[in-house]
């Protein structure tokens, strides 16, 4: 039997939102299709949200930590009015070429491991959610469940590799919650 997850860790950019390279502005923040009905059902099951994100076009100068504040409080309130919450956001602003390298940067565990702490997550049964494979790649050294969206920007071996390591390939963050509640209706 499948065990419902005790938290779900999903990335930002092609997961929730429009990938829109280098999101600097806030009324440039678009919900992808059925994101927030997904994020809600997650909501109604207890389920802690929990986005980690890479936003390196901070290193690079392409905008800045407010930017990006003001982009994460448009998502939010995006969600906000279709009945979804995200419990917490961590962010990595780095990018080894221009900072040198983090922990934090995902695949690092750093940030997964600062919401965990923070947060008291349960991690009997995590599960994870992107469009890219770093997204998923902590399911390796924390466990749980990786499910990969294959979205426009997703890297074809990206692909590859999810389905080499028997991982579950979905086309929407909706499909993937749809496969993590399965065991609700058991």
């Amino acid at each position: 039997m499948i065990q419902p997850p005790t938290a779900v860790f999903l990335d930002r950019d092609g997961t929730i939102i429009r990938d829109v390279s280098y999101l600097s502005r806030a009324e440039d923040v678009e919900l992808l299709p059925g994101a927030a009905e997904a994020i809600a059902r997650l909501n109604d099951a207890s389920v802690p949200v929990i986005v980690i994100t890479n936003q390196s076009g901070i290193a690079r100068g392409l905008f800045t930590v407010n930017d990006y504040l003001l982009t994460q409080q448009r998502l939010d309130q995006l969600l906000g009015e279709l009945d979804a919450r995200i419990e917490a956001t961590y962010y990595c602003p780095d990018h080894p070429e221009f900072t040198g390298p983090c922990s934090c940067r995902k695949p690092g565990l750093a940030l997964f491991q600062r919401a965990v702490a923070e947060r008291s997550l349960d991690m009997s049964a995590p599960a994870y959610i992107g469009d890219r494979w770093r997204d998923l790649e902590p399911y390796h050294q924390l466990g749980g469940t990786p499910l990969l969206i294959s979205g426009p920007e997703t890297p074809p071996e990206d692909v590859r590799r999810a389905m080499d390591e028997a991982v579950t390939v979905v086309a929407s963050l909706s499909e993937a919650v749809d496969r993590l509640l399965v065991a609700e209706r058991l």
